[in-house]
């Protein structure tokens, strides 16, 4: 199995589960279909494309790098004449992760890997508003299948999230969220965001099994010397010093 990896962060993050006009919530971690539909998205594939639903046959996994921050968004929409009705939007705000998809095609994967470093569609995280914060990082990764290669990666924290965790050498319980075959052994639940349908006429999605474990990993940003930490001198920040 051939396995590319997506790390993922955004000002603003949201991945869909159960939503109403007046209050649309986000998972705390990207969907499978929401990767998919980017992934779609990538290869010019348009919403009613019959070719979007074999993406579902990709082995998936999602490791939580930077967990982030909820932020809710209140909204007022005109919706007749003197009339507004009132809707609540939830977002993640400063969350990295990073999202792992095998294929034994590894033709496919290759293909995939490089739309979305030319994507023929605007690419975002979970809605349309929500654009990557630059560049996609993507790897590739030969004989190895999403969960052991998330298990294996660096830590893809921000740097300055990184700094924060200084005083740790490990960084622990991160959770890896994919796939229930692809941890055999784990207890499972079902997670309803396999593509039935992408088209906004008719969106549908349907279950598929999945699985949760944590790892522990390294810190690249750790200081040895903790006696440099505590030395450190406050960081002075006063913005009238500017002006």
């Amino acid at each position: 199995m051939k396995t590319l990896t997506i790390r993922l962060t955004a000002p603003l993050q949201s991945y869909g589960n159960e939503a109403s006009f007046s209050r649309r919530t986000s998972s705390d971690h990207p969907s499978k279909s929401a990767v998919i539909g980017m992934i779609a998205a990538a290869l010019g594939y348009h919403r009613d494309d019959p070719r979007i639903l074999t993406l579902n046959d990709l082995s998936f996994a999602v490791r939580v790098d930077q967990a982030g921050k909820a932020l809710t968004d209140y909204q007022t929409v005109e919706w007749k004449k003197d009339t507004r009705k009132v809707t609540y939007r939830d977002y993640l705000q400063d969350a990295v992760f990073v999202a792992a998809l095998g294929s034994d095609d590894e033709q496919l994967i290759d293909r995939i890997a490089e739309a979305l470093k030319r994507p023929k569609f605007q690419l975002f995280l979970g809605r349309r508003s929500n654009a990557p914060a630059g560049t996609l990082k993507v790897s590739v990764f030969k004989d190895d299948n999403p969960v052991s290669v998330l298990s294996d990666l660096p830590w893809e924290a921000s740097k300055w999230y990184q700094k924060r965790q200084k005083k740790s050498e490990l960084i622990k319980n991160v959770e890896i969220i994919g796939d229930a075959d692809l941890m055999p052994g784990k207890r499972s639940s079902m997670g309803k965001d396999r593509v039935e349908s992408f088209d906004q006429r008719n969106r549908q999605h349907g279950y598929r099994a999945v699985a949760v474990e944590t790892i522990n990993l390294k810190n690249p940003s750790f200081a040895k010397d903790q006696t440099e930490i505590d030395d450190e001198p406050e960081t002075k920040h006063d913005i009238m010093d500017h002006l």
